[in-house]
C-alpha cells in the first residue's frame, strides 16, 4: 500500500528535509507553504497523514486541524510546533491532533512518528465491514471494542474515537484496573518512549473521557491513580 503524507509547512527548508526522510521511506509527499490551501488539500483529498506547522500564513495549523478533525474523524494529523510552545501543542492535542512534534526534531524520531501513524492508518483501511466473530470482540462491562472494525460502544452507544483514541481505548480494556504510567502509554500505544512528551498522553485522556464519562471531570471509567498514572475502571463500566 503506497502512503500519501500532506505536509503544509510554510518553510521550504523544513519542507523539503521532511520530504527527503520521508522519500527515503518509501513514502510519498505533498507539499503546501500556506493555510489556505492546505486545508482546501486536506479536505478535497485523501492522505494517510497531515503534518501541520502550527504557524501558516492565512490559516493556522490548529485551525486546519479543527476543520479537518470534525470533516474526516480519523485522519491520521501531526502536529510542528516551536520548541518553548507549550500552549499551541496542547492546544493542537486538544484540538484532536494525533501526535506533535517540536522544532528543531530529529530526523530518525520524525520517521518513527511518521511510521506509527502510517500503521494506524493503514490498519483502518484494511479493516472488514463484514461482522466478526465474537473471538475478535472485547468487553468489559458495557464497553465493548471490536479489534478488527476498529470500533467501540459504551451500552450499545457507538462511540466517537479516533484512530489514537481507539488504541489507546483497546490497551486499557485489554488490562482493565491495572495502572499505567504516562511513558508506558507512550511506549504501548504510541510506540515510543522519548521524554517530553507527556501532553501527548494526557490530551487523549482528556479527550477519552468527554466520550466515556457523564461528568469528565469527575471519571469515573479513565481514572487518575495520582503519581502513578491512569487506569481503567471495569467498575465504572459495569
Amino acid at each position: 500500500m503506497t502512503n500519501t503524507v500532506l505536509i503544509v509547512e510554510d518553510d521550504k527548508d523544513i519542507a523539503d528535509l521532511i520530504r527527503v526522510n520521508l522519500h527515503e521511506l518509501g513514502i510519498n509527499t505533498e507539499h503546501q507553504c500556506d493555510g489556505q490551501t492546505g486545508l482546501k488539500s486536506a479536505l478535497e483529498n485523501d492522505y494517510s497523514l497531515l503534518l501541520l506547522d502550527v504557524m501558516l500564513p492565512n490559516i493556522s495549523g490548529l485551525d486546519i486541524c479543527r476543520q479537518v478533525r470534525q470533516a474526516k474523524p480519523e485522519q491520521a494529523i501531526i502536529m510542528l510546533t516551536a520548541k518553548n510552545s507549550e500552549t499551541d501543542r496542547v492546544l493542537g492535542l486538544e484540538l484532536g491532533a494525533d501526535d506533535y512534534m517540536t522544532k528543531p526534531f530529529s530526523v530518525r524520531e520524525l520517521q518513527a512518528r511518521v511510521r506509527v501513524q502510517l500503521r494506524r492508518a493503514n490498519l483502518l483501511q484494511q479493516r472488514p465491514s463484514a461482522v466478526m466473530p465474537q473471538d475478535d470482540l472485547l468487553t468489559v462491562g458495557k464497553l465493548s471494542i471490536n479489534q478488527q472494525q476498529h470500533s467501540a460502544k459504551l451500552s450499545d452507544q457507538t462511540l466517537d474515537l479516533t484512530a489514537t483514541e481507539f488504541d489507546l481505548l483497546k490497551h486499557f480494556a485489554k488490562h482493565p484496573d491495572q495502572v499505567f504510567s504516562r511513558a508506558q502509554l507512550l511506549e504501548n500505544v504510541w510506540g515510543y518512549h522519548h521524554s517530553g512528551y507527556e501532553h501527548t498522553v494526557n490530551s487523549h485522556i482528556n479527550r477519552l473521557r468527554t466520550k466515556l464519562e457523564q461528568d469528565p471531570a469527575q471519571a469515573n471509567i479513565i481514572q487518575t491513580v495520582w503519581g502513578v498514572g491512569y487506569k481503567l475502571n471495569s467498575q465504572g463500566v459495569n
